[in-house]
């Protein structure tokens, strides 16, 4: 499975930590959306018809640890927003942002700031966050791809967000993706995404704007609304021109 964390690893982990030594059944315990067969589940957890009750004491207190984890995550993360609801608008505006969310929005906020007036450009932030190229330069070309040391944090929430941005039909970062991935390879392509990503959150916050969406499909509807007003404005002239009039009075526009 991709996730040791998801629902199904949760259940089958579980099962396995309180002493269930059928494959079957535990195999059972998983989602029917998952990419592996019952028969490759039930190969994988074949150990468990034997595991020693050791591993399964180990298993049980790192479940319990997890919980743990979880738990205190999700007070931190409701003492957050209740911290942030004053800048909720400020919220807003970035989640509407493909890629971002309300939770990476309150931790965008966090770390820069409702308005991000620390970073007079967008240019700064990008190198406080390390979200741009190195400047190891020769007879005035860039020899260095390699992103400078920044926010880690920061660094790995615009990481998540571009490949979360470049996964959304429509959207203009799904185009600059296509392009970029040619020339420049996934990982960099990824990186010139979050650099995109990370002026952007600075223009939304220092400036308060509102995102506005101009992918493909935005712009293609875009050109199928310009059509029909076109469309209109030449029945308009079409009936207009037919219509019986004196030519007496008339008067011709010379534009």
């Amino acid at each position: 499975m991709s996730d040791l964390l998801g629902a199904s690893a949760g259940r089958m982990l579980r099962a396995i930590a309180s002493g269930e030594t059928d494959p079957v059944t535990v195999a059972a315990l998983g989602s029917p959306r998952l990419h592996a067969t019952p028969e490759q589940l039930c190969d994988a957890l074949g150990a468990s018809t034997d595991l020693h009750p050791v591993y399964r004491r180990l298993l049980t207190m790192a479940l319990a640890e997890l919980e743990v984890i979880e738990a205190h995550m999700k007070q931190l993360d409701e003492e957050l927003a209740a911290l942030l609801r004053v800048h909720q608008d400020a919220v807003q505006r970035l989640a509407a942002v493909p890629g971002l969310g309300v939770d990476s929005a309150q931790q965008i906020i966090a770390e820069v700031g409702p308005k991000a007036t620390t970073f007079p450009t967008a240019k700064r932030l990008a190198s406080w966050v390390g979200a741009c190229p190195g400047h190891e330069e020769s007879a005035a070309i860039n020899h260095s791809h390699r992103s400078p040391n920044g926010n880690r944090q920061m660094r790995r929430l615009l990481n998540q967000a571009a490949h979360a941005a470049v996964k959304t039909k429509g959207s203009i970062f799904e185009l600059l993706y296509r392009r970029f991935v040619v020339r420049l390879g996934h990982a960099q392509a990824i990186g010139a995404i979050a650099h995109r990503l990370c002026r952007l959150v600075w223009k939304i916050l220092h400036d308060g704007v509102t995102y506005d969406e101009r992918g493909p499909a935005v712009t293609k509807a875009r050109a199928q609304r310009r059509a029909a007003k076109m469309i209109r404005e030449l029945r308009a002239l079409a009936t207009a021109s037919n219509s019986p009039r004196s030519d007496q009075g008339m008067h011709y526009d010379r534009a």
